[in-house]
């Protein structure tokens, strides 16, 4: 009989990239420093690499062939040779998010960097304005706040006053640095129920509750740049803990950045976008 159990390394690759937060060590570690932390060889990590790299293709293949998928693609407002960055939390590292799946369904010649950090919260992500400045990105897609609502015995970890704070303040910063236009994207809803039964959470006092995330997207949707609405995407597509997306909410948010991105009045938002701000 075929063994159908969880492969631990693949789940921790999955959503761990440790050459993110190592860049104060120097040049990033090769891919066999980088298997030994997940206790691979270096066959094995980029076996699992490649496996998440076909299933992401697979998942925009799939998407491409929707009906009305191409005249979304070609509304797009990325353009050969510019550069599109990524930052986020855990939704948007995972190997196969939602990101990853969009960088195939872009014109030839987009490059995109990922840059999102499983666990951030918006202060740590304001605290690496400096390594986002020095990719110069053209654009800024930004998911974050899911990690400020987290709660620690019931205690939000970030106040909703100081999410406002960062997020802003990574905003302004990123567009007066890098002159990038800027898109933001609402975290996805979670289900406070199995977050509730899970036992890593339960034993370390840790819960989401849907409100609080939902204040941090009414935030960004009062934003005057595009915002892309993830929440309805993500129901009835999250895995057990209740927090992190299935592959297939993963593709159901890369359909919807695609969607809100791809129409015409969302395009045409989206490249003219704010002044940039002053300090």
């Amino acid at each position: 009989m075929k063994n159908t159990a969880p492969d631990p390394a693949e789940r921790m690759l999955r959503f761990h990239q440790p050459e993110r937060v190592l860049r104060h060590l120097g040049p990033a570690p090769d891919e066999a420093a980088l298997a030994a932390l997940f206790r691979l060889d270096r066959s094995g990590y980029r076996t699992r690499l490649d496996r998440f790299e076909e299933r992401n293709r697979s998942a925009a293949t799939a998407l491409a062939a929707a009906p009305g998928t191409a005249a979304l693609r070609a509304g797009l407002p990325f353009r050969p040779g510019q550069h599109v960055m990524a930052v986020g939390e855990s939704t948007t590292a995972d190997r196969l998010s939602w990101f990853e799946i969009l960088r195939h369904l872009l014109p030839e010649g987009v490059r995109c960097t990922n840059t999102a950090v499983s666990g951030s919260t918006t202060t740590q992500a304001l605290a690496n304005l400096p390594q986002l400045a020095f990719h110069q990105p053209d654009w800024v897609l930004c998911m974050l706040g899911a990690n400020d609502a987290q709660r620690l015995d019931g205690v939000p970890l970030v106040a909703p006053t100081e999410t406002h704070r960062t997020l802003l303040a990574l905003r302004d910063g990123a567009v007066r640095r890098t002159g990038a236009r800027w898109i933001w994207l609402t975290p996805p809803a979670v289900d406070p129920g199995r977050i509730a039964e899970y036992a890593h959470f339960r034993r370390a006092g840790l819960s989401w509750d849907g409100a609080d995330l939902d204040t941090v997207a009414e935030l960004l949707l009062a934003q005057a740049e595009t915002t892309v609405d993830t929440r309805a995407a993500a129901r009835g597509h999250l895995e057990e803990d209740g927090i992190h997306l299935t592959p297939a909410g993963q593709q159901r948010i890369a359909a919807t950045v695609l969607e809100a991105l791809g129409s015409p009045s969302t395009r045409e938002k989206a490249i003219s976008g704010p002044s940039v701000p002053q300090p």
